[in-house]
């Protein structure tokens, strides 16, 4: 697949649901005739139509039955198949949680998982289509490798690679249309190992998902003030690249992660359980959905209310650092 700048922006307009279905999806199904792409009726809203016209005896539409899509898809991996499943995120996290957990974790079938609609860009559709919690149930189950696409291209790259392992893997895409651009060029995908987006002495900012746009952003206003941040994306959540981590907790006293995720169990909690291992480390500020449920609206509405729009997370680490030198 040729990347390029103008590719790039066209994916960027389809969104990472576009991107992965109606782009990567068709072309690796082309290649490995044993990769199957089964979704709980969201054909239409995830755009598979050039998928399907490409491959309908690799596609299957199980209806709005999650559960029984997983328990399917785990029988397609047992007799060889390489499988996708997708519906939205918080009904493969929350309402299929024991069938993932039974057939799949357990099992360690070769399923792909792909969480649409992640953290709240189902905005209006409220809490039963939001996923505020899925990093930290498919964090916990053991063999889940766990990753948060910054933007389209990365969600690309990211089911690319889930094609070539045979272990369980969560992707977790929340970019709909008009997906902000983090990767403005190619880029090395690498599951595990952490990017630096951004250069900055004063303080590390891990973010993952959408945040790393958020948060480069953040850090543009930031450098108004004369603080260098720091940007890294973290969009490996389960393996965590320790290494790199290691490095940042060397070089920073404030870290600062950031999530369209509740800040119980998430990425931020990740980093917080490595980092308690080291007898000296820096402080951690955790921004990301409190510990509550909140009221509808649109996205951005959404990010205001807990603090996760640009400003907002520039102004609190901003606070950080002139708190930490009184």
């Amino acid at each position: 697949m040729v990347v390029k700048k103008s590719t790039i922006r066209a994916w960027s307009r389809l969104g990472q649901r576009g991107s992965v279905f109606a782009i990567a999806m068709p072309e690796i199904a082309k290649e490995n005739p044993k990769v199957k792409l089964l979704t709980a009726d969201l054909a239409l809203l995830s755009g598979m139509d050039r998928y399907i016209a490409a491959c309908p005896d690799q596609f299957l539409n199980v209806g709005i039955a999650e559960q029984n899509m997983v328990g399917i898809a785990a029988g397609l991996a047992m007799e060889g198949y390489t499988v996708f499943a997708t519906t939205y995120a918080s009904f493969i996290a929350v309402r299929s949680l024991e069938h993932v957990r039974q057939h799949l974790a357990h099992m360690r079938c070769n399923v792909k998982l792909i969480g649409s609609s992640a953290g709240v860009v189902a905005a209006k559709s409220g809490v039963s289509h939001w996923a505020t919690e899925d990093l930290a149930f498919m964090r916990a189950l053991p063999g889940m490798t766990v990753l948060s696409a910054a933007d389209s291209l990365a969600a690309i790259k990211m089911v690319q690679y889930a094609a070539s392992t045979d272990t369980p893997v969560y992707i977790r895409l929340s970019g709909g249309l008009n997906c902000p651009i983090v990767y403005e060029e190619d880029f090395e995908f690498e599951a595990g190992k952490i990017i630096r987006l951004r250069q900055g002495e004063d303080v590390a900012v891990l973010s993952t998902g959408l945040m790393a746009a958020e948060s480069l952003e953040a850090a543009k206003l930031l450098e108004e003030k004369g603080i260098q941040a720091a940007v890294y994306d973290v969009h490996t959540v389960k393996p965590l690249d320790q290494e790199m981590l290691r490095r940042i907790f060397e070089g920073y006293r404030l870290i600062v992660t950031v999530e369209e995720h509740n800040i119980v169990g998430g990425m931020g909690s990740a980093v917080a359980e490595y980092k308690a291992t080291f007898g000296r480390a820096p402080r951690q500020v955790f921004l990301g959905f409190p510990d509550a449920f909140g009221r509808a609206g649109n996205q951005r509405y959404i990010w205001e209310q807990v603090g996760l729009t640009a400003p907002q997370i520039a102004e609190r680490i901003a606070r950080e650092l002139d708190s930490r030198d009184e």
